[in-house]
């Protein structure tokens, strides 16, 4: 599962993967949003993702991205 979380004041998002549903990472970031807690997330090579509520800009929790690569015959 691919998530970005965009940051106030930060020129860049946070992207990465986890192994989580986007529902338990949907319902993580909206607890932690509803009682001005820092949201923490795992990623997929376990490390720790930890903003605070009141920095998150929006979210995206998309699906698991495929990366095809193509090579078109010339």
């Amino acid at each position: 599962m691919d998530i970005e979380l965009g940051i106030q004041n930060v020129a860049r998002p946070v992207n990465f993967s986890t192994e989580e549903s986007a529902d338990s990472v949907g319902k993580a970031i909206a607890q932690a949003v509803a009682n001005d807690e820092t949201i923490n997330l795992t990623d997929d090579k376990g490390r720790h993702i930890i903003v605070p509520a009141k920095a998150l800009g929006y979210a995206i929790i998309g699906s698991e991205t495929k990366h095809a690569v193509g090579f078109g015959a010339l």
